[in-house]
């Protein structure tokens, strides 16, 4: 499953100037949120990024799991549910990225039953055009499908392509020729030491 998935690498700076962008988008679109809620995990850092260029103190989070690492799971749940009421709020719900819609369809069918909001809009980093589910805001579109790693989750993600390759490698050097031929990864060598050392460990 893993051999030859394509990804992207985004930075810490990358990062920001999508967040950057997603904000004016929905500046400009005239949506004004009362409460931005997070889809975790992804969603955290988008959204804490949002809340400030928004200026929207009231931020909220619950967690939906449907990837472990790289894999999909065969549905997406709420493993943490929302710990308040919506309900006559203007909603912004943010996720980092668009891709099955699984989602997005269980996290809207979560907010209708808290409250319901007076309005939800959507927004996330990333839009696959595969997807079914479309944001109403997204940072970027993603037409040639590619698995997107974000900083945040950079350990997890690229841990999990180590884990399945086959043969093991023999070390540090071979690992990097590996990700570079089959996911197009290139990471500094003290990255790759971490991620040893850290979360392989």
């Amino acid at each position: 499953m893993e051999e030859g998935k394509r990804c992207e690498l985004v930075s810490w700076r990358r990062f920001h100037a999508l967040a950057r962008h997603l904000a004016r988008r929905i500046h400009a679109a005239g949506y004004r949120p009362d409460t931005i809620v997070a889809i975790g995990r992804g969603g955290y850092m988008p959204a804490r990024i949002l809340s400030d260029f928004l200026d929207v103190l009231d931020l909220a989070s619950f967690k939906i799991e449907h990837y472990h690492t790289t894999h999909k799971g065969r549905r997406a749940i709420v493993r943490y549910p929302l710990p308040c009421d919506l309900g006559g709020r203007r909603v912004l719900l943010v996720d980092d990225v668009t891709d099955s819609g699984d989602t997005f369809s269980v996290a809207l069918d979560h907010l209708a039953a808290h409250g319901p909001p007076l309005e939800t809009r959507t927004a996330v980093l990333h839009h696959k055009v595969v997807s079914p589910y479309r944001p109403d805001f997204y940072a970027q579109k993603v037409v040639k499908w590619r698995w997107i790693i974000y900083p945040w989750a950079v350990a997890e993600d690229v841990g999990s392509f180590i884990r399945t390759m086959s043969p093991r490698p023999a070390d540090v050097a071979e690992i990097e020729r590996r990700l570079a031929a089959e996911h197009g990864l290139r990471l500094p060598r003290r990255v790759l030491q971490d991620i040893l050392e850290l979360a392989l460990a």
